[in-house]
């Protein structure tokens, strides 16, 4: 059960002008489902990308690479969930190009213009006949306004859709900012997230919008962890129609610093989401490190803390055996911490004072803290200005239910 999360109301997700979305059954794995879902973008659109950094790329990401580097244009995205097409082989990227043919057929484009992308299982070849068969019913349900059906369609293990939208004045014109994503396992991600799409209508030059990209997934993306791994197959996608007028924006200009605080604003709802949908999760927990010598060394220790195990299971079980959380600061790999300098609060408790047992603090009040479904962890470590905030969740039972079965 997502901890605090609601799927979205479609009516309050923006359509972004030059952005059509469509969704359809294809029995990629199970059926029954929404498993396809495709994008079509206006003529002129941009975008960027950044994707895993996980040595067993997936066939899709290597496509999608490759395209993106060519620096052609892009007129599709096609997602399927349920199977991840990784450790496929050359046969994989064949599927995935193959897919991308499918696509450019039904909506009259070149192949080349289409970005393929998968998540599911691996090591299974992809059924590329299903989703040609399929794909049909995809270009039938194409609309501005389906942002949230298609958050529906990408889902694998996730239990709620994910899905936002932003609205701003950029530069005297009003743009508008929507997104979706998937993933709530095998996530610790090192360059974005599982799968994400965000569309704006803002006029963005090319080299403003590759910066974009990975500017957002700095704030967002890579600052959520549910389980300490990087999936084969992570992948976020930014897009840019232009269709808001206007001139168009570069990197340098106030109007670049109001954009991003609009697209940074949606992909942290989403990466927020992600945890709070985190396999099995019942806590969702904030980790705010300050006091830091660099913002990376903040980034460092709250996720050495987000990713202890052992940390987790604590959390999840409301056991305010808080040792390992100094254990988890002190695992980070600051060769020079001062720990006699260290705080540590949970919520409005001060667990930590310069480095030992606060004089006030209590089990009986550490356990009162860690029991609602949302907890605030908050470290100082006395070395600098720099600080960093990480979102994670606790590990359940049914956290290694769900990966034990997987499969079947």
């Amino acid at each position: 059960m997502a901890v605090n999360l609601t799927p979205p109301d479609p009516t309050k997700l923006l359509p972004i002008d030059g952005v059509e979305l469509g969704y359809a059954e294809a029995g990629i794995r199970k059926p029954g489902r929404r498993d396809l879902m495709l994008i079509r973008l206006a003529p002129g659109s941009r975008v960027a990308g950044v994707f895993t950094r996980n040595s067993f790329a997936a066939a899709p990401v290597q496509v999608c690479r490759r395209r993106l580097a060519a620096g052609g244009g892009v007129r599709a995205l096609i997602t399927n969930a349920g199977n991840a097409n990784c450790g496929t082989g050359e046969a994989g990227v064949r599927a995935a190009e193959r897919t991308c043919e499918a696509v450019a057929r039904v909506i009259g484009c070149g192949a080349a213009e289409v970005l393929p992308f998968s998540t599911g299982v691996i090591l299974e070849h992809l059924p590329v006949e299903r989703i040609e068969a399929a794909l049909p019913r995809c270009v039938a349900t194409l609309g501005a306004a389906n942002w949230a059906d298609a958050a529906a369609a990408i889902m694998t293990t996730d239990t709620v859709p994910k899905a936002a939208s932003r609205a701003t004045e950029v530069g005297g014109h009003r743009i508008a900012a929507s997104g979706i994503a998937k993933g709530v396992g095998m996530l610790q991600p090192a360059m974005a997230t599982m799968l994400a799409y965000i569309a704006t209508d803002a006029a963005v030059a090319r080299s403003a919008l590759e910066q974009l990209v990975h500017e957002t997934a700095d704030a967002s993306f890579n600052r959520v962890t549910v389980d300490g791994d990087t999936s084969t197959n992570d992948s976020f996608v930014l897009i840019a129609t232009g269709r808001a007028g206007g001139r168009e924006i570069a990197a340098g200009d106030a109007a670049y610093r109001e954009l991003k605080q609009a697209v940074v604003d949606v992909a942290r709802e989403l990466a927020q989401a992600i945890a709070r949908d985190g396999e099995g999760a019942t806590k969702f927990i904030t980790i705010r490190v300050a006091g830091a010598a660099s913002e990376a060394e903040a980034a460092c220790v709250a996720k050495a803390i987000a990713h202890s195990p052992l940390v987790k299971t604590a959390f999840f079980a409301s056991d305010p055996n808080l040792g390992r959380l100094l254990m988890a600061i002190g695992n980070a790999g600051i060769p020079d911490l001062d720990v006699a300098r260290v705080g540590l609060w949970l919520g409005d408790v001060q667990v930590i004072d310069r480095g030992g047992r606060a004089a006030n603090y209590s089990e009986e009040n550490g356990a009162r803290v860690m029991r609602p479904p949302e907890i605030g962890v908050r470290v100082e470590l006395g070395r600098g200005p720099a600080e960093a905030t990480v979102w994670t969740c606790d590990f359940s039972y049914d956290y290694v239910k769900i990966n034990a079965e997987y499969r079947t």
